[in-house]
């Protein structure tokens, strides 16, 4: 056992002190419902909404994130919550309950995104150029009211629940860094959601198995020899070899790949030359590939970079390939544990009733969430936020995004819920019977 686990084994109990821990059969029953009701109270409900704006007034990108960080160590201090920082530069990990095992975590990422806020109303960002864009403003206030209601019923867990604040998901690999400085030691599962606007409020949207895809990042240079448009032969044109690279990438996906395993490989940027007549030197191409499980992701690595620096040489050219793997890690597929998937219909049917879960189909999207779930098992799901009186809202990662905190609730009581039955009925189970063999190892 590593020295991390004896001192959270033995510090915690004494920073948690003397709780009394009980549990009966009414409050397990109840925490979905009753957990809802306290996150709808006007004065839950407000302060959430106060917190969302205040982050979403000063978006911080990965890594970044200080004044995001700094709010939330106030509101856990307030709400006597005891907490791990800096963890991964700005990351909190918070704790409540009896200090002892089970220990189940609830996450939610922090950072924002860099591009200009295009809706005009009171709480815009004031940060040029920076926006949350992707709800991750929303997703820590409904974490941090998850850990006010959990910690109102503290004395009746019967384990600790770990808040996860994240940074840099947008592609910064902020899980793979929580991993290495030790938040999933001891703990038996993790939870985490993302709003939908595509879904209505009071829906929440997710499945079983893989549910979104890993990915990677490339960019590549492709160097040639410049010279005037007008007598080509006494240059090497890089333009050429690049628009021929980008064909045969398209060939990895549709002549390569088995057409029951869904890949992506998309070439989304292409800069060359500034003159209409003049043939650049070089040609810089990137963009990104997606896959259903860690071979195929591997697969199209290694094809990726074959097929760019041999379709340059055809053209007599010389390519490099970055796949930015300490700045942007290749994420695994997002798999949820098919036994959290039953626990999570459990909890939902509940809290919403049964005709508000939505089986969803596999997306291409993708989320560093998945790296919490290559050790433990780990479950992710979707949140309505769609306004039907409204009209669909904008897309996330669109400048006209705006989220509709009649949400919040949802996204805190789900949180709450999800931890305080796990650890008061499946983390006390033996292990054998909780997720029917398909458990991973633990660290």
């Amino acid at each position: 056992m590593s020295f991390f686990k004896w001192v959270l084994l033995i510090f915690l109990p004494s920073l948690f002190g003397s709780i009394p821990i009980f549990s009966d059969s009414s409050f397990i029953s109840e925490i979905p419902t009753d957990f809802l009701k306290i996150a709808k109270k006007a004065e839950v409900f407000d302060w959430m909404v106060s917190v969302r704006r205040k982050i979403h007034e000063h978006p911080e990108i990965g890594y970044e994130e200080f004044e995001t960080s700094k709010l939330i160590r106030q509101e856990l201090d307030k709400m006597g919550i005891p907490y791990r920082y800096p963890v991964a530069v700005t990351g909190v990990v918070g704790y409540i309950g009896s200090g002892n095992p089970p220990f189940v975590a609830i996450r939610a990422d922090m950072d924002a995104l860099s591009m200009q806020e295009m809706v005009e109303w009171e709480h815009k960002s004031k940060i040029p150029g920076k926006m949350h864009a992707c709800g991750h403003d929303a997703h820590v206030a409904m974490l941090l009211g998850a850990a006010k209601i959990l910690q109102e019923h503290r004395q009746a867990l019967k384990g600790t629940v770990v808040l996860v604040f994240q940074p840099a998901e947008e592609g910064g690999g902020g899980a793979k860094k929580m991993f290495d400085e030790g938040v999933l030691e001891n703990v038996k599962a993790i939870f985490g959601l993302h709003v939908s606007p595509d879904l209505p409020v009071g829906e929440v949207a997710s499945r079983p198995g893989p549910l979104l895809a890993g990915s990677g990042f490339f960019e590549a240079v492709i160097s040639g020899k410049g010279g005037h448009a007008a007598i080509p032969q006494h240059s090497i044109d890089p333009i050429i070899a690049a628009s021929n690279v980008i064909v045969s990438l398209q060939h990895l996906v549709s002549r390569e790949a088995d057409p029951l395993d869904s890949q992506v490989v998309t070439v989304a940027k292409f800069q060359g030359g500034g003159a209409f007549n003049v043939i650049p030197d070089s040609v810089t191409i990137g963009g990104t590939f997606r896959a259903f499980s860690k071979e195929s992701i591997t697969q199209l690595r290694q094809r990726i970079e074959e097929v760019i620096i041999g379709q340059a040489a055809v053209q007599r050219c010389n390519a490099t390939v970055n796949f930015f793997e300490q700045e942007k890690p290749i994420f695994p597929p997002t798999i949820n544990d098919k036994g959290l998937h039953k626990h999570f219909q459990d909890i939902v049917g509940d809290l919403l009733g049964v005709s508000n879960i939505k089986d969803m189909q596999p997306l291409m999207g993708s989320e560093d969430f998945s790296i919490y779930q290559e050790v433990i098992p780990g479950y992710f799901f979707f949140l309505g936020m769609k306004n039907e009186t409204n009209g669909k809202p904008a897309s996330v990662h669109s400048p006209y995004f705006k989220l509709n905190e009649d949400a919040l609730p949802f996204g805190a009581a789900l949180h709450a819920s999800l931890a305080a039955r796990y650890i008061n009925v499946l983390g006390i189970q033996p292990e054998t019977h909780l997720f029917n063999g398909e458990r991973r190892d633990e660290l």
